[in-house]
């Protein structure tokens, strides 16, 4: 393909939106480490340089075709699943927040779980072409079996809300490749029967984390203070907010990773409900292009890779957004293209420049839902 041919074909409305979002993003790190104080801090520099480097890879990828990466999905699987296994590595695997979810080179970290999830959506919006789509028992058993191994090795590092991310992809996918509606009513009602003993055999911190959830209102249980902070930021900023570098909450050390976690609580705080509704709404217009683009694609194998990659940033922002609010469990998830967090800017740069490069190679699509 030509180089006029790519930049005729590629979808610039999405890399606007996301401009957009990054901007917003960067002025609430910014404010977050207070940068008006303390001068532009590592998080601030270290994003930019991330987003840079992003840009890079979506032009770089745009000269690659994606189809390449379906000739060697069972090879990309394995490399996925060993990236996961790095953590392990002595002298390569660091622990951060009590989890062994990250490498370390040289001052670098980079978080495996991120680069992993685009290697299992590639693998599996190969597996599910090849398998033409799922439609037996047979199919979501062999989807499932597939599945255990990201999500075992992630929730034993222990990191739960990246290995949510996982099931919420792998059967989001599923579920656009043809998940009869009879299995998804009986999954729900086994899961249902099933949580007491899913609850039994949880980790202490992660049953912590859910019976704060179900106890909104109890501080003493782990994360409720901070959600209760995060609402008071939030509701502070009413409907104009304070103005920005103006908030007052996030300098007094009231959230917890506030550049980070609870940085959608800082920019509410300033910006108020007017700002905090215009990202939500950035969010779902960048989430219905992402939508436009899978249907134009030339080959469900080139559908199935966005569909995940839309579950993927639907599950993020619906979580970290939530989070902020209470209205979901307390994770670790990064809000894309908005939460400080370099291997997440890579990653989902990642994502978007191989969901471009599908575009720009797109005919007639084949593929119906």
């Amino acid at each position: 393909m030509t180089i006029k041919k790519i930049f005729e074909n590629f979808d610039y409305w999405l890399m606007l939106i996301i401009m957009v979002i990054f901007t917003f993003g960067v002025l609430a790190i910014a404010t977050a480490t207070n940068v008006q104080t303390d001068g532009f801090s590592r998080q601030f520099m270290m994003q930019i340089i991330a987003f840079g480097i992003g840009i890079v890879i979506i032009i770089a990828m745009q000269f690659f075709d994606y189809e390449v990466f379906g000739e060697f999905y069972f090879v990309i699987y394995g490399l996925a699943i060993a990236v996961l296994l790095l953590v392990y590595v002595p002298g390569l695997g660091a622990i951060r927040n009590n989890a062994r979810s990250w490498i370390a080179i040289g001052p670098i970290d980079i978080q495996t779980s991120e680069l992993a999830k685009i290697g299992f959506i590639i693998f599996f919006a190969k597996f599910l072409e090849k398998n033409r789509g799922v439609k037996s028992f047979l199919d979501i058993l062999k989807c499932v079996l597939l599945m255990l191994p990201f999500i075992g090795l992630v929730i034993k590092q222990p990191d739960l809300g990246s290995a949510l991310v996982f099931v919420l992809i792998g059967f989001g996918m599923m579920f656009i490749a043809g998940l009869p509606y009879r299995y998804i009513l009986i999954g729900t009602v086994a899961s249902a029967i099933g949580f007491p003993i899913i609850y039994a055999n949880l980790k202490t911190h992660q049953k912590q984390r859910i019976d704060a959830f179900l106890n909104p209102n109890d501080t003493s249980l782990p994360g409720n203070y901070h959600v209760m902070q995060s609402k008071i930021t939030m509701g502070s900023g009413q409907l104009y907010g304070k103005g920005l570098f103006q908030g007052v909450y996030h300098r007094l050390n009231y959230l917890p990773v506030q550049e980070s976690d609870f940085i959608f609580a800082v920019f509410v705080e300033e910006m108020g409900f007017v700002g905090g509704a215009a990202i939500i709404a950035l969010y779902f217009i960048f989430l219905l292009r992402l939508i436009h683009l899978s249907r134009k694609t030339k080959d469900d194998f080139g559908s199935y890779i966005i569909i995940g990659i839309i579950f993927m940033f639907a599950f993020q922002i619906i979580e970290n957004i939530g989070m902020t609010m209470g209205v979901m469990p307390v994770t670790g998830i990064t809000l894309p293209f908005f939460s400080y967090g370099a291997s997440s800017i890579v990653t989902s740069m990642i994502a978007l420049g191989l969901a471009e490069s599908i575009y720009v190679r797109r005919k007639k699509s084949t593929f119906m839902y």
